[in-house]
């Protein structure tokens, strides 16, 4: 399949660097530099990545993790510290990358039946301590990369904790893969911001299983514990109420929408992907509470099956919530309370799915049909 523009998928956002770099102490702008200088290296080594990936496959159904630590340089992998069934190293990045990544095989083996990443064995590879104080992680189309955060500043400048402290980050990060061995959504304009929901998604859902949360008792915050004290944040993004996940004097204030009145137009992070990825969060996040339970059982399936089988590389937000409401009907039934609870959250985000216009005649036949023949179907 060919692939999109190859931008490493970095879980902080260029507008956070940007502020950082306006605002911050003479610390924390070079360093806000750094990452932006070195995403933009890693452009190539990515495209290089995606075109020769060496997919190390495992037995089917068999889930194989390796975690590197690349000792504060930038070679990857690195050195290899614990592998599959290997005892705890204690070293804290290390450990929770390993088990981070576990988590999420789990959940894309265990409810939605994939084998890992690419469908088709792939090795978990992971790389800790990436140079030194790297305020990022990031998926660079074959392995995961994670940075400490600031562990190299005095501790009244330290902005990031280490990048494996957050499992929906792992998972996150992770994702980035699947959606390139499946719809392969362009990293740009909504085709990009979608890539961004679907990752927040599901990096949620393994937050969510791991905490054992039905849907309404989840925070439905990514990144949650990746600030420092210093930092007036409770994440990176809300999916329940975007906008909402920081007000900083340092980063400012969170610039997600949640519907599409408030659609961020720029060319800026690739036309705004981190941004506007708000508006599906909201929807994903208000289909799942309508619908109650876990919310990896019928809002995750809807959305791993509309991701597989439904989108390709320029999908925008009109038809994500037709496909998923047509996935809704499929897997649920025509007029079912999962396809209208799909209907719902998009509508309430400003987005109608066009199945939905299409089949309100019928809908409507069918509803009068039942009040005069008693339940009788057409």
């Amino acid at each position: 399949m060919e692939q999109g523009p190859h931008t490493i998928q970095c879980i902080i956002p260029p507008h956070m660097a940007e502020r950082i770099l306006e605002k911050g102490t003479l610390a924390q702008k070079a360093k806000a530099e750094k990452y932006i200088r070195i995403a933009g290296q890693m452009r190539d080594q990515r495209q290089m990545m995606s075109e020769l990936t060496r997919k190390a496959l495992a037995a089917e159904g068999e889930r194989i993790r390796k975690i590197y630590d690349a000792h504060n340089a930038s070679d990857l992998p690195g050195v290899l510290v614990r592998s599959e069934g290997d005892a705890p190293t204690g070293d804290a990045a290390a450990d929770e990358a390993y088990d981070g990544s576990g988590a999420t095989y789990d959940l894309y083996a265990e409810i939605f039946g994939r084998n890992s990443i690419d469908n088709r064995g792939m090795e978990l590879l992971s790389t800790v301590h990436f140079l030194e104080g790297y305020d990022n992680a990031f998926w660079n189309g074959e392995q995961m990369v994670y940075g400490d955060g600031d562990e190299d500043l005095p501790e009244d400048e330290r902005l990031f904790n280490r990048f494996t402290i957050a499992v929906d980050i792992i998972a996150h990060e992770l994702s980035h893969g699947v959606t390139q061995h499946e719809a392969n959504l362009v990293y740009r304009d909504q085709a990009g911001a979608l890539n961004e929901s679907f990752s927040d998604v599901f990096g949620s859902l393994v937050k969510q299983r791991i905490k054992n949360q039905r849907a309404d008792e989840a925070d439905w915050l990514i990144g949650e514990g990746l600030f420092t004290d210093l930092v007036h944040a409770q994440g990176i993004r809300s999916m329940k109420a975007p906008g909402t996940a920081y007000d900083d004097p340092l980063l400012g204030r969170d610039p997600q929408p949640g519907h599409m009145n408030d659609y961020v137009h720029t060319s800026a992070d690739n036309g705004g992907v981190h941004i506007n990825s708000g508006i599906p969060n909201k929807a994903f996040y208000l289909v799942a509470v309508e619908l109650g339970g876990y919310a990896w059982e019928k809002a995750g399936l809807i959305w791993y099956k509309t991701l597989c089988e439904e989108l390709d590389q320029t999908s925008d937000f009109q038809a994500a919530a037709d496909s998923t409401h047509k996935v809704a009907g499929a897997l649920y039934g025509l007029d079912s309370d999962e396809q209208k609870a799909v209907y719902n959250g998009w509508n309430a985000v400003g987005l109608v799915p066009a199945s939905a216009q299409q089949g309100g005649c019928r809908g409507t036949i069918r509803r009068v049909w039942r009040s005069i023949f008693g339940g009788r179907s057409a």
